[in-house]
């Protein structure tokens, strides 16, 4: 009962606070807005790619191989993929290298070779696995003619749209930049926690009402675990808030499974408080807050919370530090449950926060039964 008499009293305390309501909902509301309107061209997946001119130079001098390419070249042509003769006297890779082509196309009694240009290399990368296509239905049909001779015409019988074949999980559902910031500033708020943590127990030291904690007839587990308790509720609401405002005036993509996504954020939560507890204990005074907020805003700048950073596999000491930072990992794993129907995504981040919290508590633990007081 006395877990939850504390519990109740920091969640009217936190709500009472207008400063940090307007802080934990107005802020993130806001720059969601802001930053989703701004940067909507940014988050556009679309590619425009136009006509591929590629030069051919046919050495064969005929027969099943120059056949077959020109009857590739003419069902590809209307992909908008145009496989041209090379003009005599023309060198096809000089045109290439000065990008008058997208690629140069020889072909030759021991095979076709491929010159692609680094300039253009969309283009020369559909070339090439238009090509690669084909010659594995080529040589499919070589094989079949030393068989069935008279099915080798089926093998080749091959609209130039089978080609190239696009496959996706849904090639519709892309995040923009509304639903990027939603996920982000949920995430990012849910880190946040940990300031509010950091006041958990020197806010009650600063305005003199340890002590009288301290010497009710309250045991200080019961203290510990009904302040967590409350500010974890407190936090959690506001994360809620913020993914309802988002997903129904913002029209922001949550995905199918709610239910995987809230347990991320609860353990992201917990795992937050835990820290700024734990730093709270370890920097003692004023100067904890400030040093947990910094540590934070830095968890949210690498974390891609205010601008989406895609190079978090490479290395360095950006590599590491966009790694280091939990809403990274939180933003990564929701993305690919949301976004791919990938839940298991969802279970290396549940895991690393639930453990970091866990260590942060403990931490938390021992200063405090060191302490005389709280």
């Amino acid at each position: 009962m006395n877990i939850l008499s504390i519990a109740i009293k920091e969640m009217k305390h936190d709500f009472r606070d207008r400063r940090t309501i307007l802080f934990m909902l107005g802020f993130p509301i806001v720059l969601m807005l802001i930053l989703g309107l701004a940067l909507t061209n940014a988050f556009s997946s679309e590619v425009s790619v136009g006509d591929v001119k590629v030069a051919v130079k046919d050495a064969t001098g005929g027969g099943p191989l120059s056949e077959a390419f020109a009857g590739f070249a003419k069902e590809v042509g209307k992909t908008g993929v145009a496989f041209e003769p090379l003009k005599p006297g023309v060198n096809g890779r000089e045109e290439v290298e000065n990008n008058h082509v997208s690629g140069y196309v020889e072909l030759t009694n021991q095979g076709i070779s491929l010159y692609g240009s680094s300039r253009d290399a969309i283009e020369s990368n559909i070339v090439q696995g238009m090509l690669a296509s084909f010659t594995d239905k080529y040589n499919a049909a070589a094989a079949v003619a030393r068989i069935e001779p008279a099915k080798t015409e089926m093998v080749l019988a091959t609209g130039g749209s089978d080609y190239i074949r696009e496959l996706s999980v849904d090639a519709n559902r892309t995040p923009g930049s509304v639903d990027y910031y939603a996920l982000a500033m949920t995430v990012m708020v849910g880190m946040w926690a940990a300031m509010g943590a950091g006041a958990l127990i020197q806010g009650e030291v600063l305005r003199g009402t340890a002590v009288r904690l301290v010497i009710a007839p309250i045991r200080k587990g019961e203290i510990f675990v009904g302040k967590m308790l409350g500010g974890i509720i407190s936090n959690l609401l506001c994360v809620m808030v913020i993914i309802l405002f988002s997903k129904y005036v913002f029209k922001a993509y949550w995905g199918h499974h709610m239910g995987v996504v809230i347990a991320v954020l609860v353990s992201e939560v917990i795992m937050a408080m835990s820290l700024g507890l734990a730093g709270s204990y370890l920097l003692k005074g004023k100067a904890s807050r400030g040093v947990i907020s910094l540590v934070v805003q830095l968890m949210s700048f690498f974390g891609g919370a205010y601008f989406p950073i895609l190079d978090e596999e490479g290395g360095g000491l950006m590599g590491f530090l966009v790694n280091l930072s939990p809403i990274r990992w939180a933003n990564h794993g929701l993305t690919q449950v949301i976004y791919a129907d990938n839940v298991s995504a969802a279970w290396p981040v549940l895991m690393l926060n639930i453990g970091f919290a866990a260590l942060f508590l403990g931490v938390s633990i021992l200063a405090m039964r060191r302490r005389e007081g709280l």
